[in-house]
């Protein structure tokens, strides 16, 4: 290899992780600012929040399934959730956090597009609020979820991809960790992460304390 490409490939490397640190930095802007509400909202308790963490323990999970072609995604339902809801793709917004669904639109779940899409390779996101200033959201009983449970998301090439909650985390807001909450826990296995806030509204910054992070991976295909 000569010195040139030895300093093209450097020069790669360097542009990827830099690019890969800003989108994490972003990610962290989002899980401490994604499901702020409204300063002065007068806001409902959140939804069952848990004690602690829950992970697999005594359950059984099954394996994963090979990961599937990129498509987009249109609708995720939960089945113990009584969650049916459209999925639409967001960007990023002025301060490079994930831009997420407008609070008029509470029941829908916000999908960064940049990012996996659900089904393939990698770790997709998927946003979505606990609660407005007058109701409860999209995801408000999202923290009930237990491992095992099962997630299905239905693409635009027909398939649906369904996957297995693993476990459920509830991050603090003032120690996020960004690699935590969405890096991928197996290389190349397709996987999921649903978000939402958690923990206690803090009336004085307008905010919840925490984010309720389900992690899922793909388990079987249809259609």
């Amino acid at each position: 290899m000569s010195d040139d490409d030895g300093r093209s490939s450097g020069t790669g490397r360097l542009v990827t992780g830099l690019a890969w640190v800003v989108l994490l930095f972003g990610l962290w802007l989002w899980g401490r600012a994604v499901t702020d509400v409204p300063h002065g909202a007068d806001v409902p308790a959140a939804g069952d929040v848990p004690a602690g963490d829950r992970d697999a323990g005594s359950v059984r999970l099954p394996r994963p399934a090979k990961p599937l072609a990129g498509a987009v995604p249109q609708r995720v339902d939960i089945p113990r959730l009584g969650v049916q809801a459209p999925v639409v793709a967001r960007g990023l917004d002025a301060r490079g956090a994930v831009d997420p669904p407008p609070y008029d639109q509470a029941g829908v779940v916000g999908w960064y597009g940049a990012g996996p899409r659900p089904g393939a390779a990698g770790a997709a996101l998927l946003v979505g609020h606990v609660d407005t200033a007058t109701r409860p959201a999209v995801f408000y009983r999202l923290s009930t979820l237990r491992p095992g449970g099962a997630v299905r998301v239905f693409r635009a090439d027909g398939k649906v991809a369904e996957f297995t909650v693993e476990d459920i985390r509830v991050l603090p807001r003032d120690t996020f960790d960004a690699h935590q909450a969405y890096g991928p826990r197996v290389p190349g296995r397709a996987e999921l992460r649903l978000i939402t806030c958690g923990g206690t509204f803090d009336r004085a910054t307008g905010s919840y304390t925490a984010n309720v992070v389900v992690s899922a991976y793909l388990t079987r295909t249809t259609g």
